[in-house]
Formats: structure tokens, C-alpha cells, sequence
């Protein structure tokens, strides 16, 4: 009997080791960009997606709808990349953006034989320009745009009022027309 009990628990960690396995290929990627893009780092933007999962399997949180799970995951994250940024480590440290290396990596697991040269430069300038911009407007665009949230989302996720969220995406856009504009005109 005892065996039985074993076997079932056996059977059981694998049935969540496996959906566990999907959860991560699920969310991985958009939780890398989210914080790739707040952080501008690739190893500090893995660690965070790292802490991430250790705190989904360690909550071990049932949750209403894969909304309100992708909703919370991309919430941990952000306090992960806050939780960076508060760091002495951080603070007194001059950390250089590896928008290039992340640029060709993002166009590498994009198929770059569909797309042609100039859509590439193309998106590799609103990239750069959206990576370019402070924290609080690269936040609500990336989530606006990039994860198609809903401003109300954002408000959740972020813990922010919606007039906050509503006047920093104007802002940001705002910031990235200039800043596109003036790329075109002196680019």
C-alpha cells in the first residue's frame, strides 16, 4: 500500500514537473523581454526571469484564469527589476545597454529570411528608441504595446492609477515620436 502511495507521488511530481516545463515555455520569453527591456542587460534580465519561476513554483498559487497567472508573473517581474535597480551593486555601477547584442539576438529567433532589410532597420530604430526611453515610459509602452495589455491591466500589474498610467503612456509616445522624428531627420 505504501508503494501505491509512492507511485502516485511519483506519477504526480512528474504530471507537475511537466505542466511546470509548459508554464516556462509559455511565459518565458515575454517575461525575458519585459525585463530585458526595464534592465537593459541580458544576465541581470535572466536572473530576474529565474527569480521569477522560483517564486511561481515556491507560492505555489492556484490562480482565477491564465490571465490573472501571465498578469502575476509579469508583476514579479517588474518588482524583480525594481529589486535590481535598488540595489547598491546597481546604483554604483554604470550599466551600458547591450542593445545590439540584444537587437541581433531578437532578430536571430525571428525568422530573418522573412523579413527584408529595411522593416529590420526599421523595427531595430523603434526598439533602440523604446529601450532609450526612462523606466516609467518603457514600462507602460512595453506592457501597452509590446504584451497588449489593457490600460487596466497595466494598473493592476503595476500598482499605479489609471490617469497615472493613462498620462505616462501619452508621455512615452510623445518621447518616442520625438525621438523617432529626430532619427529621421538627422539618421
Amino acid at each position: 500500500m505504501d508503494k501505491k502511495k509512492g507511485d502516485k507521488l511519483s506519477v504526480s511530481k512528474v504530471a507537475d514537473t511537466e505542466a511546470l516545463q509548459l508554464k516556462i515555455n509559455l511565459y518565458s520569453d515575454m517575461l525575458y523581454k519585459i525585463a530585458f527591456l526595464q534592465l537593459r542587460n541580458n544576465q541581470d534580465a535572466e536572473d530576474v526571469v529565474q527569480e521569477t519561476f522560483y517564486q511561481f513554483i515556491k507560492t505555489n498559487k492556484v490562480f482565477e484564469s491564465t490571465e490573472h497567472e501571465k498578469a502575476w508573473l509579469i508583476k514579479v517581474t517588474l518588482n524583480g527589476c525594481r529589486k535590481v535597480w535598488r540595489s547598491a551593486w546597481y546604483r554604483h555601477t554604470d550599466v551600458m545597454p547591450e542593445k545590439e547584442s540584444a537587437l541581433h539576438s531578437e532578430e536571430n529567433s525571428e525568422s530573418l529570411m522573412e523579413r527584408d532589410a529595411l522593416q529590420r532597420e526599421q523595427n531595430k530604430e523603434v526598439l533602440e528608441a523604446v529601450i532609450g526611453l526612462p523606466r516609467k515610459y518603457r514600462e507602460v509602452i512595453h506592457l501597452f504595446y509590446f504584451q497588449e495589455m489593457s490600460i487596466k491591466e497595466i494598473c493592476l500589474v503595476t500598482e499605479r492609477k489609471e490617469s497615472t498610467v493613462t498620462s505616462q503612456l501619452t508621455r512615452g509616445r510623445e518621447l518616442l515620436r520625438k525621438n523617432l522624428k529626430e532619427e529621421y531627420q538627422y539618421g
